[in-house]
């Protein structure tokens, strides 16, 4: 009786955690302009742009990971939770970016940390929120196994992936305009964004972009254009 109790509980949690509704969202941004944001689903693919209001609306379900991003906002990661669906409308607060100003000299104090303090006995691991969301996920009592049954340790994994990626695409957008990749690289305009994703994945290259090294960055990005404009030559062949 207690086994089928248990399947038939794991069975109704997997079936809500697989159930796509219509998310309404809005976008708040400290009185700045909150229309024209892209707004895209990674899980699903959906995408969406938001109205004059910051109003936008977009297909999810529990777990999936948007991402909003606009040329005046810094970019931001909503990872969809059960409250969410519940909600009338999903509020996402971005943050304005900042004007740049001239460089100036910071003082950095390396040897005064938390373990230097007393507080901590070692540096304390940086999560994102998608590896968050996955340390809540295996870290309970039956919550684990219910998850996993369910699929959803295996999506909230995929999410840091995705996240993960997501973060070094920024980087690489910060790095080179699109100019840089139609007149000096060749790329055809049509196929920037591809070739970044195929950027990304190549590791000699994405270390340097995460190293902040541009000069490296620059190097390895050209060796992989002439990589990448031979093999579209060969599939139009």
């Amino acid at each position: 009786m207690k086994t089928s109790f248990l399947f038939a509980f794991l069975f109704i949690a997997h079936f809500a955690f697989s159930q796509e509704k219509i998310i309404r969202g809005k976008v708040t941004g400290s009185g700045n302009n909150v229309e024209g944001i892209n707004v895209v689903n990674l899980v699903n693919e959906k995408s969406a742009v938001t109205n004059a209001a910051g109003e936008f609306r977009i297909l999810a379900k529990e777990d999936d990971l948007l991402v909003l991003s606009a040329l005046n906002f810094e970019y931001k990661r909503k990872i969809i939770d059960a409250d969410d669906l519940k909600s009338d409308v999903v509020i996402i607060e971005m943050i304005p970016k900042a004007n740049q100003l001239d460089e100036v000299e910071i003082t950095k104090y390396n040897n005064i940390n938390a373990v230097s303090l007393g507080i901590l006995s070692k540096p304390a691991k940086v999560y994102t929120p998608a590896e968050r969301k996955l340390r809540t996920a295996t870290t309970g009592l039956l919550d684990p196994l219910i998850n996993l049954m369910s699929g959803r340790t295996k999506r909230l994994k995929q999410n840091i992936s995705v996240e993960k990626k997501q973060i070094l695409l920024e980087k690489v957008n910060d790095l080179f305009d699109d100019e840089f990749y139609t007149q000096t690289l060749k790329i055809n305009p049509d196929y920037i964004m591809a070739f970044k994703y195929f950027c990304i994945e190549d590791f000699k290259f994405a270390s340097a972009v995460r190293g902040k090294n541009k000069t490296l960055a620059t190097f390895w990005i050209n060796e992989l254009a002439v990589e990448y404009n031979k093999l579209q030559s060969d599939e139009k062949q």
